[in-house]
């Protein structure tokens, strides 16, 4: 692996405060691969043999329901661990790992892994601390369609991508990957009718610009002010 990958990875969460030497060890383990435009790193329900650290490009995590709908639980961006129940052995995937965009990632595969984390206890700990923090996510994302109205979801769901992707630019924070309309829908449980309307009416107020696959927003405070149900400043 070159120089300019394991750079990247050292980035990672995933091994934020381990020992050089432990980093170059478990950089030296990793195998790379290339996945293209809307091909899957791995399926629902398939054995989860590899973990996962994306290094360029952005996926997205997706899950089929018993009556056959599909959900968008997450965006994966540059940095973050995805496949991580390789580690737990004889599991299989829970959702499906599909490429945004052209996509390269650093692979592990799961005994690989799992010694790893035997010989090097911060990389397990961090580990948990990952799955953890996608755990409390996901049952932010639950207590919110159970109890928040639609309005208050989709600001929600682009708040949490602008703490993952935001970038700052003149005109405002730009959401840094592509992101449909159809995708907010299925973030937040609801239709594509209801996120288009919802999205037209903040841009008619000056709060976002949302055009193909490109969110830009313009007045985040105002934003978070949907979010929680404040009064509009």
């Amino acid at each position: 692996m070159d120089d300019q990958i394991a750079s990247l990875l050292s980035n990672a969460f995933l091994f934020h405060g381990l020992d050089p030497d432990d980093l170059r060890r478990i950089v030296r383990a990793a195998h790379t691969r290339t996945v293209h435009r809307d091909e899957f790193f791995f399926h629902q329900g398939d054995a989860a043999t590899t973990l996962y650290i994306l290094i360029d490009g952005e996926a997205r995590l997706l899950q089929i329901t018993p009556e056959g709908n599909q959900v968008l639980l997450r965006f994966i961006a540059p940095g973050e661990m995805f496949g991580g129940v390789a580690f737990l052995g004889e599991a299989a995937y829970p959702a499906s790992a599909q490429a945004v965009s052209e996509c390269a990632a650093a692979s592990w595969d799961g005994e690989t892994i799992k010694r790893l984390m035997e010989q090097c206890p911060p990389l397990a700990f961090n580990a948990m601390r990952h799955m953890a923090g996608v755990i409390e996510e996901l049952q932010d994302r639950v207590r919110e369609l159970s109890t928040e109205r639609v309005e208050r979801r989709i600001a929600n769901a682009l708040l949490r991508l602008v703490q993952q992707t935001g970038q700052k630019t003149p005109e405002g924070v730009l959401i840094a990957l592509p992101l449909s309309r159809q995708d907010l829908a299925e973030m937040t449980g609801t239709t594509l009718y209801t996120v288009s309307r919802t999205l037209s009416r903040w841009e008619q107020d000056g709060i976002i610009d949302a055009g193909r696959e490109r969110v830009l927003i313009r007045v985040p405070h105002r934003l978070v002010a949907i979010a929680h149900d404040l009064p509009m400043p």
